[in-house]
């Protein structure tokens, strides 16, 4: 179809100029530019209005006198100033009639459509990937977009339009998506708030990314994730996922096809249940970081992610570890800064890992960490721990190598560093606590804290040995092992199981008994 042959659904576009400011002995003129729902200020003074006038006679063959005339005297009375006002603004109404579907470039850079109207900043992206896409391409960066420019090539992508519609070949639509399908890294980072000079809130715009079809990394931040579309188009090569300021759940990322399904199972489980859809999984994610969001619970979709190694859920609003059962390849988990305060058996969904965080939680017990035999790296600064009999639970985890106890009650204990080392036995010196290497000196502290322990601990021993042997039934008060043979029912019997030489002894022992007995 040819672009002359193409009448575009257009959104109105409508300009006014809403007042006007003296800045250093000029006028400036305040511009508000609609276009749908959309509309954004601009600020130009007369000087800007007739350099565009001039390029547009040029290139347009605009008519000459549509523009005021420039005045020299009395230029910025009040009178002079609301003249000219509504006839600059006139001026931009005609230029708007005089070209409804697409403006020149000139016209588009005036009134900002590259920043803020989807015609222009999709064209202003084209542009600059006609320019430069390749050579992008090939340096393997990370490439960012905006939601607001996403945005422009999803309505670009849904209207039936020709891909220059303003003409200009380095415009063409065709340049973005060629680059985007062969793009490996993007971040999109959204705001909170509008843009710019706008009424435009990024972060309700929605967008779609199945045109990118060879992303191995994307990082989206303060973008709704109910107006992100075509994640899971993102499957078949995506290694890494990082969402951010976006999210309440982390089905809605992970799973987005959940909702339009009552009953869902991951492809490769054996189900007896009735199910609406089988989900493909994540075949090459390995890394998701989900920090920095409001998300309450791990839930059931972690089962689409079998292959993440990385799983960062730092910053979140999270109570209970749960789920990271399905999670066979996890090796790195960080949950840094929630809301946990109770750790039990979850050795049985971290079995396999190496570094875990925990800082910036509740913990006041460790008893659920005592079978994460794997455990390399562990941080629990910043939480409850009071007690140095606390760390007991860890200290025969025989990976540990790295421990961080900053920022807990305990910390303020003196000799804290000794005590806590001390707990680690014969270990001590592979640990290293706080980011601090173990000295010679702590060292041969802790050997006197394991001597002191051990004589503790066998005292200990000897006075349960004794409280049992106390609390026995069948002991007389004379104490040992003879009593035994006092008791005239007993004596024979006794007398039989003992060695010959002791028989003498036990003889008179035996005759005094009959004494007595007598």
């Amino acid at each position: 179809m040819d672009c002359a042959e193409y009448q575009e659904e257009t959104l109105e576009k409508k300009v006014c100029i809403v007042g006007s400011e003296l800045v250093d002995n000029y006028t400036v003129y305040i511009i508000e530019v609609n276009v749908g729902d959309h509309k954004w200020i601009i600020k130009h003074r007369y000087s800007d209005f007739h350099d565009l006038h001039e390029k547009l006679t040029s290139e347009k063959k605009i008519d000459k006198h549509l523009l005021p005339p420039k005045k020299i005297i009395g230029k910025n009375s009040k009178s002079l100033v609301e003249k000219r006002q509504k006839e600059l603004e006139v001026y931009l109404q005609t230029l708007l009639v005089r070209f409804p579907v697409a403006a020149p470039k000139v016209l588009s850079c005036f009134l900002q459509f590259h920043a803020y109207e989807i015609n222009g900043i999709a064209a202003a992206l084209a542009e600059e990937l006609f320019h430069k896409g390749e050579q992008l391409l090939v340096a393997g960066e990370v490439f960012l977009l905006r939601p607001l420019q996403l945005y422009a090539i999803t309505q670009q992508l849904r209207l039936a339009k020709p891909t220059c519609a303003n003409g200009d070949a380095k415009a063409d639509l065709g340049h973005i998506l060629d680059f985007t399908c062969r793009l490996k890294y993007l971040k999109i980072p959204g705001t909170k708030g509008v843009v710019g000079t706008s009424n435009i809130q990024e972060d309700r715009l929605p967008f779609d990314l199945s045109v990118f079809k060879s992303l191995l990394q994307i990082e989206i931040s303060y973008c709704d994730s109910a107006q992100i579309n075509g994640l899971p188009s993102l499957k078949p090569t995506l290694a890494t996922l990082s969402v951010h300021h976006s999210t309440t759940s982390m089905k809605d990322i992970i799973v987005p096809e959940a909702t339009e399904f009552a009953q869902w199972v991951p492809e490769g489980v054996d189900t007896n249940c009735p199910v609406t859809a089988i989900i493909p999984t994540w075949k090459t994610l390995t890394t998701l970081d989900m920090s920095h969001n409001l998300i309450a619970c791990i839930d059931e979709s972690v089962k689409l992610i079998p292959q993440v190694e990385f799983l960062d859920l730092s910053h979140n609003e999270l109570f209970h570890v749960e789920n990271l059962q399905h999670l066979y390849n996890l090796i790195h988990l960080d949950l840094s800064y929630n809301n946990l305060a109770v750790l039990e058996a979850v050795h049985t969904k971290l079995g396999n890992i190496k570094t875990l965080n925990l800082a910036g939680n509740r913990l006041e017990t460790l008893s659920g960490l005592n079978k994460l035999y794997s455990l390399v790296n562990l941080d629990l600064s910043n939480n409850k721990l009071a007690q140095i009999d606390e760390i007991k639970p860890i200290g025969t985890l025989p990976c540990l190598e790295k421990l961080s106890l900053v920022n807990n009650p305990m910390c303020i204990i003196p000799d804290y560093r000794t005590k806590v080392l001390a707990q680690f036995w014969d270990r001590a010196s592979e640990v290293c606590l706080d980011h601090t290497a173990t000295t010679e000196k702590e060292l041969d502290t802790v050997e006197v804290l394991k001597a002191i322990q051990k004589a503790k601990e066998a005292k200990d021993r000897m006075a349960n040995n004794d409280k049992k042997i106390s609390e026995d039934p069948r002991q007389s008060a004379s104490g040992g092992a003879l009593p035994l043979l006092s008791h005239p029912s007993s004596s024979s019997s006794n007398l039989a199981a003992l060695p010959a030489p002791q028989s003498p002894t036990l003889t008179h022992s035996a005759s005094s008994s009959q004494g007595n007995h007598k």
